[in-house]
């Protein structure tokens, strides 16, 4: 395996499948089965999920309410997605340990670099909710400093597009793909890969972020293996 310890951050909305809001159920099975063949494999797993298929603070800042405590709104969001994975996980025979930001008994222990990294070891896949625990960071920057915590070899950033283009390749059929970029590169040619916080945290502690498509099947093995099936960001 090319890659042998993961942070593997997923979106909110990729979990909504083809609804429009929520969890759907046949997604959520998909992508546990990916993440249950790459255990398979040995490869030591966390995943930190976003929560906007449920809230978004900055949503709800936009339409006037406060910022802090639309936060900690999207915070809890994040929370009952990675329940939703914690259980479809479990249902397939893999072994889970979930940690928060924000400790929420009896649902979560608090995150602790010790606790994530002992639970990997015994091969449990460890689930990272309740973003940073504070306000004003996205999950973006969350699944950054988590993996700087876990000595993570790779942010694995599963989304619905194959890679980084030069522009939106939904909107432009002009678009065309990188196979590499330098963390320069990306942030010369304003490409929105993460947000500027989460870049930066990157790129001064040399965590290299790989982009591909996670909706489809297999792809997750393959990019630990090491295919070139997406786009990687690194020094």
């Amino acid at each position: 395996m090319r890659y042998n310890r993961i942070l593997l951050k997923l979106s909110g909305e990729s979990l909504m499948g083809e609804q429009s809001y929520g969890i759907s159920p046949a997604m959520l099975e998909q992508y546990v089965k990916d993440v249950k063949e790459v255990v398979g494999k040995g490869v030591q797993v966390a995943i930190v999920i976003g929560g906007g298929n449920i809230f978004r603070g900055l949503s709800g800042a936009s339409k006037g309410m406060d910022r802090v405590q639309g936060d900690y709104m999207g915070m809890l969001a994040t929370l009952i997605n990675s329940l939703a994975l914690q259980a479809e996980l479990e249902k397939q025979g893999v072994r889970t340990e979930l940690l928060g930001g924000l400790a929420i008994e009896p649902i979560c222990k608090e995150m602790s670099r010790r606790r994530a990294q002992e639970a990997m070891k015994e091969g449990r896949v460890v689930i990272i909710g309740g973003g940073t625990g504070n306000p004003f960071f996205t999950t973006d920057t969350a699944s950054t400093l988590r993996a700087i915590e876990i000595e993570a070899d790779v942010i694995l950033k599963g989304t619905r597009v194959d890679g980084v283009y030069t522009a939106d390749p939904e909107k432009d059929p002009t678009a065309t793909k990188y196979k590499t970029l330098t963390f320069a590169e990306a942030l010369g040619k304003k490409l929105k890969i993460m947000d500027l916080t989460a870049f930066a945290l990157c790129e001064e502690n040399h965590l290299p972020i790989y982009v591909f498509d996670m909706n489809r099947p297999g792809n997750l093995l393959k990019v630990v293996a090491g295919e070139e099936i997406g786009t990687l960001v690194s020094d």
